[in-house]
């Protein structure tokens, strides 16, 4: 794969480095993580000791403010290696990246440095269980009395909530204002009334922690909501525009370590007297592989040097980059197994993790269907 001209030296080093850690310190454990559905332990410290966590945060709280290209640089390395540990990584900023949007002075200083270090960790929680793709059709209700909110309902299909210190999470003022009643609010580990629930049991990704969150008269200072009351759902769209190129970069990961794996096996299993590699029909999967892999990669970095650029309002490109490299990840890992023939369907070799860790990607995250709504309203707008 020929390195993208168009990266500057940080980013080329900050990629060889997440390569590295990714290939030596995260591989390895993935098999051992997905069969045991056990939290991703030595892999996570790996990438914090490496200084990974702090590349999205800004110099005066301790990171390294490289954005949103960098990140999905390192989205993209990671999921290559395991796609679980991926999505933990990237659950930092997507819980944090509110902080820094609507945070204040005393918010941001904080939680920003820590968040930086990895010394704290985070999650985002805005679904519920009746309120998955309709974002704005939340329950949870979050009612001021004095100097707190008093947040009472249940969230869905939070990644990272038992390991967070510290949770964005969105609820609503009014349920029947819907999007202009969503506020957010930064919920800390062991706040009374706060408490994790059920862990799923999950097809891929397994080595990340996916729980339901619940609030019983849960009392959260007014310091920790986030911004303005009414402002969380433009809040929450606003940081999964941003995170969304990152997002897309998990399922690139996935799919070029599935066609890498393809490649591979196609130069050395021998059928008929020759290596498969050699028949048309598997070099024309291949090609088209390989042509969404690296289609995925330029829709992807594209949209993310729009968002380290300045440019807002880039839902339409953001829903593209996602939801194409969604598809491509499902569409790549299936023809990788296919490849592989009844070895790629059993657990000797990866690509049947690839295979159920890629169906996530066009489910979460806002599902591809949402992405084409989304990409079709800006059309016919």
């Amino acid at each position: 794969m020929n390195e993208p001209f168009y990266l500057t030296d940080d980013q080329r080093m900050l990629r060889h480095l997440a390569r590295k850690i990714a290939r030596e310190r995260v591989a390895p454990n993935a098999a051992r993580y997905d069969e045991a559905e056990a939290y991703p332990e030595d892999s996570i410290r790996a990438l914090i000791e490496s200084g990974l966590y702090g590349i999205w945060v800004p110099e005066a709280y301790g990171g390294n403010a490289m954005g949103a290209l960098a990140l999905a640089l390192v989205c993209e390395e990671i999921a290559a290696a395991c796609a679980a540990t991926g999505t933990q990584y990237l659950d930092q900023p997507l819980g944090g990246i509110p902080i820094l949007l609507a945070g204040t002075d005393e918010q941001k200083k904080r939680f920003l440095p820590r968040l930086a270090t990895g010394e704290l960790l985070c999650a985002y929680s805005l679904s519920e269980p009746a309120a998955g793709s309709d974002a704005a059709g939340l329950k949870t209700t979050a009612v001021r009395k004095g100097d707190h909110y008093v947040l009472n309902g249940s969230k869905q299909w939070c990644t990272n909530g038992d390991h967070a210190d510290v949770i964005t999470v969105f609820a609503t003022l009014d349920p029947s204002k819907r999007a202009r009643g969503v506020t957010a609010f930064l919920v800390e580990k062991g706040t009374p009334g706060f408490s994790v629930g059920k862990k799923e049991r999950k097809m891929g990704i397994r080595a990340s922690p996916t729980v339901a969150l619940h609030f019983s008269d849960c009392a959260v200072p007014a310091a920790n909501r986030l911004g303005a009351e009414g402002e969380g759902f433009k809040l929450a769209m606003r940081t999964l525009d941003i995170t969304r190129p990152a997002t897309g970069a998990l399922g690139l990961g996935i799919a070029q370590a599935a066609l890498e794996a393809a490649v591979g096996y196609a130069k050395e299993r021998q059928q008929f007297g020759q290596p498969i590699g050699a028949f048309q029909g598997i070099q024309f999967m291949l090609a088209d592989m390989a042509m969404a892999v690296h289609a995925s990669r330029l829709m992807i970095h594209y949209c993310a040097r729009q968002v380290d650029a300045g440019i807002t309002g880039n839902a339409y490109e953001a829903s593209m980059a996602k939801c194409f490299a969604a598809d491509t990840a499902m569409k790549v890992t299936i023809d990788a197994v296919q490849i592989f023939g009844g070895y790629g369907y059993t657990r000797e070799f990866p690509v049947e993790r690839y295979m159920r860790d890629a169906k996530i990607m066009q489910i979460y995250e806002g599902t591809n269907q949402i992405q084409r709504v989304v990409i079709a309203k800006e059309l016919l707008e």
